[in-house]
């Protein structure tokens, strides 16, 4: 069974704090630290305008997607920012932004929502507008804007106006219990009593 926070209702701007989803559990999930080490791919896009140079912006349009070793990036448009260092620094997704990556332990974070703007130099991503984070084996967060750090899985969480956030958390597996030792039942008694011991042969009849 799942147990599910209540939901919190705000007047104003709420802001959560979710330590929640790492902090909750033993052992927290870290997300795969081999894949800030790779180069960001544009896997697809239907159409791009722009140039790779210092303080530049890309455009992508159209079935955008962008990976960089397990973290995946999908969206309707996207915008790529270099810095003066000609270094990717942020990416911005609008229309269908969807965000997934997989942790240390192989288990898979994934987030959407109306828009994405991914800091690639710290590695967070917000996400705006009905968003969505799940992490796979620990529990899910809804609300008006997540924000969530790729390098460490710790989430904050905010809502509009008389807004709410919403948040499930699975409990941590249990290990098998061992069954307690049975005393095997007793073997059925006979229901007649053990038979007597033989009796001496008859004496055999005189000639």
């Amino acid at each position: 069974m799942t147990s599910t926070a209540s939901s919190f209702r705000t007047h104003g701007m709420l802001r959560l704090a979710l330590l929640v989803l790492g902090a909750l559990l033993l052992q927290p999930a870290l997300a795969r630290k081999d894949d800030r080490s790779q180069p960001m791919r544009v896997v697809h896009a239907d159409s791009f305008s722009g140039f790779n140079a210092p303080n530049s912006v890309t455009t992508l349009n159209g079935h955008v997607e962008l990976s960089q070793g397990t973290l995946r990036i999908t969206g309707d448009l996207a915008k790529i920012y270099v810095d003066g260092n000609q270094q990717l620094s942020r990416i911005v997704v609008t229309g269908n932004a969807h965000i997934q990556q997989l942790d240390d332990a192989g288990n898979l974070m994934s987030g959407d929502a109306r828009t994405l703007d991914y800091d690639n130099i710290k590695g967070i991503a917000t996400l705006k507008g009905q968003a969505a984070v799940h992490q796979q084996g620990r529990g899910e967060a809804h609300g008006d804007t997540l924000t969530y750090n790729t390098q460490t899985s710790e989430m904050t969480g905010s809502s509009g106006n008389d807004g709410m956030v919403h948040m499930i958390f699975l409990p941590k597996p249990q290990p098998a219990t061992a069954h307690s030792a049975t005393i095997p039942p007793a073997p059925a008694s006979s229901a007649a009593a053990p038979a007597a011991a033989a009796s001496s042969p008859a004496p055999q009849g005189q000639h």
